[in-house]
């Protein structure tokens, strides 16, 4: 977490959380959803603004982690805004080497790859569950060829928030819960 982020939350401990305005797409993409966006429906059917400012992706990216309920966010200074999450908390990137880093950029390895009903190959991750980005799927799939990653294990796309402890949308859980 940014130095700057640190001493925002100790000047201004009880900043309200934001909830519905930030959105992580398949790809790895961010997304800024204003009010009429999210009038328009949930995320991803409707996404909002792509952010495209470089230091604002970055900054995004320092400092975005999961709070003990598992849902990922984002901590704007003071504020905590939760995002979004398409299909999980990490998209990864698969290296002309087989490497793995996270759309953020964060190195880690392979881990165990996991299949779901309609093609989309996960890694379970020491820093835990994300997407194989579409683009990276022949490299993915060279890997597994190869035996440098185990086989994926078959699983169902809806069960892996509760078997990874991460929330899709925070949006909803907190409509759900109050």
């Amino acid at each position: 977490m940014d130095e700057i982020v640190k001493q925002a939350l100790a000047k201004w401990p009880n900043v309200p959380h934001c909830h519905g305005w930030l959105g992580l797409d398949a790809r790895g993409n961010w997304y800024m959803r204003d009010d009429r966006t999210q009038a328009e429906g949930p995320f991803p059917a409707a996404k909002g603004s792509l952010l495209r400012h470089d230091k604002l992706i970055d900054f995004i990216q320092r400092n975005y982690e999961a709070d003990e309920a598992g849902q990922w966010f984002f901590q704007n200074g003071p504020q905590r805004v939760y995002v979004e999450l398409e299909a999980a908390p990490w998209v990864w990137r698969i290296g002309d080497d087989f490497s793995v880093r996270s759309h953020a950029g964060t190195p880690t390895t392979h881990g165990q790859p996991l299949l779901d009903e309609d093609g989309k190959l996960y890694l379970a991750t020491p820093l835990g569950l994300g997407l194989v980005h579409t683009q990276d799927m022949g490299l993915a799939a060279d890997a597994l060829e190869q035996g440098l990653w185990p086989q994926p294990e078959p699983v169902q796309a809806a069960d892996l928030p509760a078997r990874f402890g991460h929330v899709l949308s925070p949006a909803a859980h907190q409509a759900s819960a109050g």
